[in-house]
């Protein structure tokens, strides 16, 4: 027996690939739902060799279905989330609404897989943000053998982390950059991001960090241990899809780098690609469509005693999104909604 299965927000970039993604792992699904606004009522949408009419998330009955798949931001997440739950319906929401709620797990089902029992508290689960969810992938098998202390992290995300209109904006400056005549002012973000980088995302704190720097440590802390220290810079670059992120780590215990390299190519979810060599690691534009975690330039840090930094690169809308909210779902199923 499968599952009843809802897509909330499933004419999003996000929406779809968690289409895609439960068609591609074989999710079983014995039903699903594709839910969009009202505005996006009756667009269709793929599933698999199938095709999907949208239906109205404000009347849609959550009564009877098993697990909805939420990625509608979180003001809507709000209206709507309590709703399915109470009707009996699990909820993974990809928003940052619930995730520093003590009474919701967030999961990466690679680090923390046995928080998934805490949804009974609110029949809630918390997907994290894209940035945290491929770095803790990547700490994970370093942290068991070594403990880490402190993490520092320098981000380059992809403008697809903003949605469709952070994707439209650089296509339409870039085109702008050959055609003088058109000049396309930033909206989604703060300056121009065609040719450039910007070294925000979110908005600013008291204390000068931005709130996507704040949940990256936030939520590292919740998902791995929250001992660990994190400090971090996010920064927004030109490129559509995938995140990189440039990791410092120090640790209790040392770890030579070769060692490593040997625990990175045995860790679930982690795809080590790293020759010391022009060429030899990957860059954003490799991992699209990819479901791995991938790390390079795995090195030792000299500048402290038990030092490593290394390069880690995802898709920025499968791992840290799509990918891990329907990851979620299948340990859900696998342990906790067994059917048949």
């Amino acid at each position: 027996m499968g599952y009843k299965v809802v897509v909330a927000g499933a004419t999003g970039n996000v929406g779809r690939e968690m289409l895609n993604i439960l068609a591609e792992r074989e999710f079983p699904v014995d039903e699903i739902a594709a839910l969009a606004s009202r505005k996006s009522l009756g667009t269709e949408v793929s599933f698999g060799d199938k095709t999907l009419k949208t239906q109205d998330l404000d009347k849609f009955d959550f009564t009877g279905w098993d697990i909805a798949l939420f990625a509608v931001g979180s003001e809507a997440t709000r209206i709507y989330a309590p709703k399915a739950a109470a009707a009996g319906c699990v909820v993974i929401d990809n928003s940052s609404l619930y995730r520093y709620d003590p009474e919701i797990p967030l999961i990466v089902p690679e680090v923390n897989a046995d928080a998934i029992e805490g949804y009974r508290n609110k029949n809630i689960i918390a997907n994290p943000n894209c940035s945290t969810a491929q770095m803790v992938v990547a700490l994970k098998p370093l942290h068991d053998r070594a403990k880490i202390k402190r993490v520092v992290v320098a981000t380059y995300q992809s403008v697809s982390g903003a949605g469709k209109e952070g994707i439209d904006e650089l296509w339409d400056q870039t085109k702008a950059i050959y055609n003088p005549v058109a000049e396309v002012p930033p909206k989604k973000f703060s300056k121009q991001i065609a040719f450039n980088v910007i070294p925000q995302i979110d908005v600013f704190l008291d204390d000068g960090s931005t709130k996507e720097e704040w949940k990256m440590v936030a939520e590292t802390k919740k998902i791995l241990d929250k001992s660990i220290k994190v400090t971090a810079t996010c920064v927004r670059v030109p490129v559509f899809v995938g995140h990189s992120e440039a990791v410092n780590i120090e640790t209790e215990e040392f770890l030579d780098w070769e060692e490593a390299q040997d625990i990175l190519r045995e860790a679930p979810g982690v795809m080590l690609v790293d020759k010391r060599e022009p060429g030899g690691y990957v860059t954003p534009i490799e991992c699209v469509g990819d479901y791995a975690t991938f790390v390079s330039r795995v090195r030792q840090d000299s500048t402290i005693e038990n030092g490593l930094s290394l390069w880690c690169v995802s898709d920025n809308l499968r791992k840290g999104a799509a990918l891990n909210a329907v990851q979620i779902a299948e340990v859900l199923g696998q342990r906790c909604l067994k059917k048949g």
